[in-house]
């Protein structure tokens, strides 16, 4: 009771300044928007991890040396970086989606859902970015400090792993927040093959209640949110793994 009165003052207070969110008192359109907030962050939470880990390996395949690991990844990452992601997205959904269920006898039987791609082309898309920062990082890393390495016996595995890349992900930092706020910006292509992220929740509400600018409002200020966490908490990482006397 408590909850619907907040509700209802909510609703009251911004309807004098001309906003419309009576929907939030209805059982069913207030449901459908909750979930596309609860569905937006969850995708948020997928992923980043997958764009780390992935733009990780990415860089590491680019940073080999060996062609049959660096090519496919170098052609991938200019595919990936010079199309635009909801040409990415439409291209999964509705040519390598469709492929994969004749291959598995009708889409009644394939497991792959509109969600699932969401996340393997944002992800990879993101990946990309990352993989380009992180490579650069790695070159970036001295000549000299390479070589201490080897003088004290580190394999090229372990030069990669205990020197460049924690060096190499400190200095791309700034670009890496940057891509994971592009990220969280980037949920909203779900839409389009009617995932039901916020965006697409609201496009369901304001076609019914015509109340296009008060969802557009609130859309708004919640990827504004989202994103001024994801720098602050960036910003706090990159302050913590500052290495002294490095310049970083």
């Amino acid at each position: 009771m408590q909850d619907m009165n907040l509700s209802d003052l909510f609703v009251s207070l911004t309807s004098r300044i001309g906003l419309n969110y009576e929907f939030l008192a209805t059982g069913y359109e207030s449901q459908i928007w909750r979930d596309g907030f609860v569905t937006t962050l969850y995708l948020v939470a997928l992923l980043i991890p997958v764009s780390l880990i992935f733009g990780l390996l990415f860089a590491a395949c680019l940073t080999s040396g060996k062609l049959w690991l660096s090519s496919p990844v170098r052609g991938f990452v200019e595919l990936t970086r010079n199309t635009p992601t909801l040409v990415q997205l439409m291209f999964s959904f509705l040519v390598l989606n469709t492929f994969v269920s004749n291959l598995v006898g009708g889409a009644q039987n394939n497991p792959l859902t509109p969600f699932f791609w969401v996340v393997a082309v944002v992800g990879l898309h993101i990946a990309a970015l990352h993989a380009e920062a992180i490579r650069a990082g790695i070159e970036a890393v001295p000549a000299s400090t390479i070589e201490a390495a080897r003088g004290i016996g580190f394999s090229q595995f372990q030069i990669l792993r205990y020197v460049e890349v924690p060096l190499a992900f400190r200095a791309s930092l700034p670009a890496i927040v940057n891509n994971l706020i592009n990220l969280v910006k980037l949920t909203t292509v779900g839409n389009a093959i009617a995932v039901s992220e916020i965006t697409y929740a609201s496009i369901m509400v304001w076609t019914q209640r015509d109340n296009v600018v008060s969802l557009m409002i609130a859309i708004l200020l919640f990827f504004s949110i989202i994103n001024l966490i994801v720098a602050r908490i960036g910003l706090w990482v990159e302050r913590k793994l500052a290495v002294p006397g490095y310049g970083i």
